[in-house]
């Protein structure tokens, strides 16, 4: 259903409310006299409703530098929201610049951009109130592709990207799955995992937010 046809229903909504009201205050306030006095008022709302309908508004793109690196100027073509064990990649012709990943604590989700192109994006496990994922901005301290947890009886944790220095790491090796979580991590695909460990390096930006949403001409910038 196009967006259209989602106001069309609305307004049919909006229609039988009205009418349905307007019975109702007929009723308690004259009779026919108050019934017809509402329904003219609702109809003339119903009316400009419709006028508004019809001259379609699209959100345009706010403008940017497209030369700059960390204005985000490409949003993988995703349908719906991304289900747990998912991940998509798509890095065919994607300009070279800088590597800045995004996680969203309510989305649940890990975007990577590249020169401010998104190039994948996969579901993740995050932590608990007891073990919470983090907010801010984290350089990756070290890359260790068969590291485990000490802390955390070795359990595996390939692919590690590790963002501080007590535990808390962007890694594979966990199921992701509706209720399973993290003690913090950012826990990933496996094949996500390995894509993601192959191109980021050292240094490169993990920016964890909570229920922050941006897209195309937004800005990845941060003054860490």
């Amino acid at each position: 259903m196009n967006a259209g046809f989602k106001w069309i229903a609305g307004l049919v909504l909006a229609v039988a409310a009205v009418a349905g009201g307007a019975i109702a205050y007929g009723q308690s306030e004259g009779g026919e006299q108050g019934v017809e006095a509402v329904l003219s008022e609702g109809s003339a709302a119903v009316d400009d409703a419709i006028e508004f309908v019809a001259n379609e508004v699209v959100q345009e793109t706010p403008a940017y530098d497209p030369d700059d690196p960390f204005v985000i100027k490409r949003i993988l073509p995703i349908e719906g929201p991304i289900r747990y064990g998912e991940w998509h990649w798509d890095d065919e012709g994607v300009p070279d610049g800088p590597l800045v990943m995004t996680v969203d604590l309510q989305a649940r989700v890990i975007s990577v951009f590249r020169n401010g192109y998104e190039i994948g994006a996969a579901a993740a496990l995050l932590g608990t109130p007891e073990h919470p994922t983090p907010v801010g901005t984290f350089p990756i301290l070290t890359k260790e592709r068969h590291n485990v947890s000490e802390k955390y009886g070795n359990a595996p944790m390939p692919w590690t990207l590790r963002l501080t220095w007590d535990g808390v790491a962007v890694h594979g090796g966990s199921t992701v799955e509706l209720g399973y979580a993290s003690h913090g991590c950012i826990s990933v695909p496996d094949e996500f995992a390995s894509r993601l460990f192959d191109i980021a390096e050292v240094g490169d930006v993990v920016i964890i937010t909570d229920g922050v949403m941006t897209g195309v001409g937004g800005s990845l910038a941060t003054d860490s």
